[in-house]
């Protein structure tokens, strides 16, 4: 490092992270086509799976946001708005090759508390399909407490924005290996839900839920997150960390990204995949007006989500150090630059190591 770097770090806080990770680009353009070849070449560009995940508990964090029975333009919600099935299996077969010791999926699965197979059911998914993927497969609907004995407190190094810690399901700590499977798409709230914003299902509605207990989790939560993350109008069940600045804003834009750079920090995610075959333009779901289908034919993938999240925003068209404003954060905070600065990664492509498609070739505007 020059002395010219040094001093550039010393006036600019938010670039003080380590040099951003390899991120790997695989072209496909269909779910058709052999994904877990593209996805064994890009993990081998990576540095390889197995020291990774070999013997170890990897647990993976799906996208599966929104009603399982709800269609855009008829087509199945893997082709939409969730991470795609052939996806998913695929990184199963590859972590059970590479020796993982169990795998195990998990997902806040919308207005239920059920197991998580049936809410894949519902989706249309082949669940008996995907337990064969691994030696091991496990499913955990990380909405309550589901099968653990106790919710997990996960701390927030050096503090967080919102909450100093989060009660998460045991899922997230009981495991060795943390994977955020998220889908390329735009978000109303946050911009972008890539690999960062899919971990804001990490939290469980009975904690964190519009109709959570007060003094405890409830059990059975039915909604979601909007009353206490989105508008800060209730706190969570007095049984988790409360708020740190109650007097701050309760702007969506300000609140939902900052719980989602606070919840990289507490449980750090260790390998990021985003399904960028298919997927919609606009929105993160039917739910959102003017959402467009689109198909960019691209996976992408790293060992530090903050870097593969700039990526695969470039790769959307996007300036990932856009500010507050400039799209796609017109209305909100960028995420990646909050990660940024609490030390998680940079979102600086200067500094990041693209491996496979040139981000150049990768590039597919979802402005339209």
């Amino acid at each position: 490092m020059t002395r010219r770097d040094l001093l550039a770090l010393a006036a600019a806080p938010a670039l003080r992270a380590a040099p951003g990770s390899p991120v790997a680009i695989g072209r496909c353009a269909s779910y058709g086509e052999d994904v877990a070849a593209v996805l064994a070449r890009m993990f081998d560009q990576l540095g390889g799976l197995p020291r990774l995940v070999r013997n170890r508990t990897v647990t993976i964090k799906l996208n599966l946001t929104g009603n399982p029975g709800m269609r855009f333009q008829g087509q199945p919600v893997g082709v939409t708005h969730f991470t795609h099935p052939k996806v998913v299996g695929a990184v199963a077969h590859l972590m059970g090759e590479a020796g993982a010791r169990r795998v195990r999926f998990v997902e806040s699965a919308w207005a239920t508390s059920g197991p998580l197979e049936e809410f894949m059911l519902d989706a249309g998914w082949n669940v008996r399909q995907l337990k064969s993927a691994a030696p091991l497969v496990e499913f955990e609907n990380t909405n309550a407490l589901g099968l653990g004995k106790r919710y997990a407190r996960l701390p927030v190094p050096g503090g967080g924005y919102l909450y100093p810690a989060y009660d998460l399901n045991h899922a997230y700590a009981a495991t060795d290996v943390f994977v955020s499977l998220a889908k390329l798409k735009d978000h109303e709230t946050c911009g972008v839900t890539l690999s960062l914003k899919n971990c804001f299902g990490n939290t469980p509605a009975s904690i964190y839920g519009d109709d959570a207990g007060e003094h405890e989790p409830n059990e059975n939560p039915k909604k979601g997150r909007l009353e206490v993350f989105h508008h800060g109008k209730r706190p969570p069940s007095k049984s988790a960390p409360q708020e740190l600045h109650p007097e701050s804003s309760r702007e969506p834009g300000y609140r939902v990204p900052r719980v989602v750079a606070d919840l990289a920090g507490a449980r750090p995610i260790d390998l990021a995949i985003i399904d960028g075959i298919a997927s919609v333009a606009g929105g993160e779901g039917p739910w959102i007006k003017g959402l467009r289908l689109v198909r960019p034919g691209l996976l992408i993938a790293g060992l530090n989500p903050v870097s593969t999240d700039a990526v695969a925003a470039a790769a959307m068209g996007y300036n990932p150090r856009a500010p507050r404003g400039v799209a796609p954060f017109t209305t909100c905070d960028n995420t990646m630059l909050l990660a940024e600065q609490k030390g998680i990664g940079s979102a600086d492509l200067t500094r990041i190591d693209v491996r496979g498609v040139p981000l150049a070739e990768a590039r597919f505007p979802f402005t339209g």
